[in-house]
């Protein structure tokens, strides 16, 4: 896809009003309902769709086929992320209506860190082949490594502070408390910096990690730097209220964990393949429809096991908990007759 600098330009300017919007409609701390959420999430939604369709007008199938697929492969590996926010917004105690700014400021600086490793996906991926087999071969272990950590044993998990947080907290002065959504206050003649901004921070890096898996799996799907960007930028950009709008169902996602190592070694084998097909050896490539609809087919299942399972649990722990509170009157009785 042959993409202008004025194409780039008008696209980076349409992002920067959206969210620039996004900012002033929030620009209140309060908490956010799930109707609102909702609401918001839909508009992310729908707001992706008419980019991919506007693809489809004036670029073709190709393109727009390339854009969905990775976009809901960003919006799925991005699920994962909210389990980490969640973790995040528990440790630093971040006060729920404040909560929504600190998601914000967060993305938007995982967008721009985003953009830095994707511009130089995209280097490496024009000028080296064989950094197809690179990352296919880290998407097949990501995948396996998934599939391990959901068949052990569940553990209480808890947020470890990467380096650069360590090190802000080390050498910059810190309050112990938030003054609402201020970043950095006077105390005393001395410049502090406040939790606000270190746990945006938290928020912003850490997704770093996270692009580690997601920038090469969408690199498995389109090798266009325009399509690549805009999908991880759409998918980060709705974000902050679907984890206000799924936060309590995170935990009934119980198969997503499989569900996402099969779409990531799905990717990788299309990223081997395809480097086989770079080097001359005659093999078959795997279509965008395909790889779309392996992603979606994946997804539903995984998401509709997901609900079984955990309307299985919840039932069954109600079971226990009822047959538990009919014995208790009976024993208390024969004790109080043997007496």
């Amino acid at each position: 896809m042959d993409v202008s600098l004025a194409l780039w330009v008008l696209t980076i300017a349409g992002l920067i009003a959206l969210i620039g919007a996004d900012f002033l409609i929030g620009r209140t701390p309060h908490d956010v309902s799930l109707r609102e959420a909702g609401l918001w999430t839909a508009v992310w939604v729908v707001l992706a769709g008419l980019f991919g369709l506007g693809l489809l007008l004036f670029s073709g199938g190709q393109p727009a086929g390339e854009f969905f697929a990775g976009y809901i492969t960003e919006k799925s590996l991005s699920v994962d992320n909210l389990f980490v926010f969640v973790l995040i917004m528990g440790k630093f105690a971040v006060p729920s209506h404040y909560q929504q700014r600190v998601l914000l400021v967060g993305v938007l600086i995982a967008l721009v860190l985003r953009a830095v490793f994707i511009a130089a996906g995209a280097t490496l991926v024009a000028s080296f082949s064989w950094v197809f087999f690179l990352f296919g071969g880290f998407l097949i272990w990501t995948a396996w490594k998934l599939v391990k950590e959901a068949r052990s044993e569940p553990e209480e998990e808890e947020f470890e502070e990467n380096r650069l947080l360590k090190a802000v907290e080390k050498r910059v002065p810190a309050t112990d408390r938030y003054h609402g959504t201020r970043l950095v206050i006077t105390e005393n003649g001395k410049r502090l910096i406040t939790p606000m901004l270190i746990v945006m921070l938290a928020i912003g890096t850490t997704d770093v990690l996270f692009a580690l898996d997601s920038i090469p799996a969408i690199f498995g799907l389109t090798q266009d730097p325009y399509i690549v960007f805009t999908a991880n930028a759409f998918a980060l950009m709705g974000l902050r209220q679907l984890y206000f709008l799924i936060g309590g169902l995170l935990k009934k996602l119980v198969h997503l964990s499989y569900g996402l190592s099969v779409i990531l070694g799905f990717i990788g084998v299309k990223l081997v393949l395809h480097a086989l097909h770079e080097t001359g050896v005659h093999v078959p490539e795997i279509s965008v429809p395909v790889s779309l609809g392996v992603i979606v087919a994946v997804l539903a299942v995984t998401t509709a096991t997901s609900l079984l399972a955990s309307r299985r649990t919840a039932r069954a722990a109600a079971e226990q908990a009822a047959g538990q509170g009919a014995d208790t009157p009976s024993a208390s009785s024969d004790q109080h007759i043997g007496a």
